[in-house]
């Protein structure tokens, strides 16, 4: 399992050598030891050269340790919990103040450069299929021009949401087209939304093939869900050089765009090939235990060898040393997390809350075994990501090998909420939204916050209203939600308002006048697990004999203003510069906008 990153093949790999850089790429013909011919009519070899477009994902400054574990933060419902550091090139990336020379960011290795080094793999390979393999929707081949399409829209897909205008690269590097400038995002936007049309045409649903019985290669919901995701973005707001707007281009209007991914997220669920896992917890904790069979609820995942990728060692429950559930090292874990308010915003009925927010890190091990300890109200955990949940013991002192979700099918209902409230009305979205929240809440609570919740919305607006809040409460710790309110047009509006409520939470003011101030806790039976009292709303009592008092209260003015830079208008910075190794390599031609 988990050997995607693994190129098979040795001629493959020479091959395909002239893809990591583009100086490589000048080679008049590539560094192989077979032909493109060959490669290219062979599906076996094939396989391995579209397996070889995922290896930039693991490389050591890619996905891996850059850009999964700081794109993404801050929003309105989580942020990087040391954002409050006034010298560090880590929290600016979070607090909407990156630099062109960014310390963390400022190498020709960078994502950036990973990046397109995935692209133009994929570009060799989509060129070697059309011209040699005689792709079609009933062969091999057919499925591997689907899957090389598809991962070239999910690194444009990623570097459209992080830096705006890029250059685009849609045929393999040749001398001519080593330099070139940034292209409109919109031209790019059409020609990835194309081509996952194309590839939903070429790939099946999932297990209706050995090419799709894992959440690792590629399939027809997961294409259509990325199709239908990157119709709205490509549709929504977002920053121009201009200013905050939506798309001028009529192909890309938001009638045009919403019919797409509602017709989309339609036919991944009439399909029945992917569905909602039966419960929150029950999905997460699968997760963890890297169970990867397709057709449940994860569509598809950017997949990781157990000694490659940094989910866990970045997003999980805080390690404080070595213990009994993980060996990847001292303070593993605990990079970002909910913001202080988020638990308590959550209905106390929300399955999510306790799964996605953690209150209590692993303290520091005695003879190998840790116990869970209370944190502080200013720095929770993301409870999504648990060593203790694993079924492997990492022992890698770098990386953990935990995939990462990049689709699951609570996207897809929620988009069908958004795209059919927008063309049809409430009475439309509301039996989308209500799946999420049957999933959410127990049964004998379903009636009221259920039913009569969604049914209550009978207003557009009151509808989206509902569907960003719902947003925020699945999603939160996966990193999806600032590119969502970059295209809702809310990223200010709803950082700002985050902020309002973490300084009612702090004077426990308003909605948060009866959360607690001091916590108690005991251990549970088995010695390391906490029974808490007083984190619910109204808990204000002590619970008595066998707890321990807790105060709960740390949350200064200077970390709640630090989800972004003071002075800084997030609107205005919505994307990252273009790192100035980059801008320094382009021989003139890539500069800064957005008042780098």
């Amino acid at each position: 399992m988990k050997n995607i990153l693994k190129i098979t093949g040795i001629a493959v790999a020479a091959f395909l050598i002239g893809c990591d850089s583009f100086t490589d790429s000048l080679e008049t013909a590539p560094a192989s030891t077979m032909d493109e011919s060959l490669i290219f009519s062979t599906p076996g070899l094939t396989r391995s050269a579209v397996d070889g477009i995922k290896i930039p994902f693991g490389e050591t400054n890619s996905y891996r340790g850059r850009f999964l574990p700081w794109y993404g933060f801050n929003t309105d419902t989580e942020w990087y919990n040391s954002s409050e550091s006034t010298s560090s090139d880590n929290a600016d990336l979070c607090i909407y103040d990156a630099k062109p020379n960014n310390s963390q960011m400022n190498t020709l290795n960078n994502v950036w450069a990973m990046m397109y080094s995935g692209i133009e793999r994929a570009n060799i390979c989509i060129k070697g299929i059309r011209a040699y393999g005689n792709p079609a929707a009933d062969n091999d081949m057919g499925y591997l021009l689907g899957e090389a399409l598809t991962l070239r829209a999910v690194y444009y897909a990623d570097l459209l949401k992080t830096w705006g205008d890029v250059p685009a690269r849609f045929e393999p590097i040749t001398t001519e087209t080593l330099y070139i400038t940034k292209s409109s995002r919109d031209v790019i936007y059409k020609q990835i939304i194309a081509d996952l049309g194309e590839a939903e045409q070429l790939v099946p649903w999932p297990n209706a093939s050995t090419n799709t019985t894992t959440t690792e290669q590629v399939n027809k919901a997961f294409v259509k869900g990325l199709r239908a995701r990157l119709a709205l973005a490509a549709c929504g707001y977002q920053q121009y050089p201009d200013g905050v707007r939506r798309s001028t281009d009529t192909e890309l209007s938001v009638q045009n765009m919403y019919t797409l991914a509602y017709n989309e997220c339609k036919d991944v669920i009439d399909s029945g090939s992917a569905h909602l896992e039966s419960s929150f917890e029950t999905f997460w904790k699968k997760y963890n235990q890297e169970n990867i069979v397709a057709g449940g609820e994860s569509l598809w995942e950017i997949p990781f060898s157990d000694g490659r990728g940094r989910m866990l060692f970045t997003f999980a429950v805080r390690h404080t040393s070595v213990d009994q559930y993980q060996a990847n090292g001292a303070n593993r874990g605990g990079a970002g997390g909910p913001l202080p308010h988020i638990f308590y915003d959550y209905d106390v009925a929300d399955t999510r809350r306790d799964v996605t927010c953690v209150p209590y890190l692993w303290g520091a091990a005695v003879d190998g075994v840790s116990k869970q300890q209370l944190g502080a109200l200013n720095k929770w955990y993301f409870g999504k990501y648990r060593y203790e949940w694993m079924t492997r013991r990492v022992t890698s002192t770098n990386d953990d090998g935990v995939n990462k979700i990049y689709m699951r099918y609570a996207e897809i209902l929620l988009m069908a909420a958004e795209t059919a409230n927008e063309l049809e009305g409430p009475a439309a979205a509301a039996p989308y939204l209500k799946q999420i929240r049957m999933r959410a809440f127990p049964a004998a609570v379903q009636a009221e916050k259920v039913d009569n919740y969604v049914n209550a919305l009978t207003s557009k607006q009151a509808m989206f209203d509902a569907i960003v809040e719902e947003h925020k409460y699945e999603f939160t710790g996966e990193m999806e939600r600032k590119q969502a309110l970059i295209r809702w047009n809310l990223l200010g509006a709803k950082l700002d308002e985050a902020k309002a409520k973490m300084f009612r939470l702090q004077l426990r003011t308003d909605e948060y006048a009866d959360v607690p101030s001091t916590l108690y806790y005991k251990f549970a039976s088995d010695n390391e697990s906490l029974i808490i009292y007083g984190l619910n709303h109204g808990e204000l009592d002590d619970p008595g004999a066998g707890y321990t008092s807790f105060a709960w209260s740390t949350l200064t003015d200077s970390k709640i203003n630090s989800i972004y830079k003071a002075g800084v208008n997030p609107d205005a910075r919505q994307f990252w510069p273009i790192w100035q190794v980059f801008l320094d390599s382009s021989n003139g031609l890539l500069v800064n906008d957005y008042g780098y």
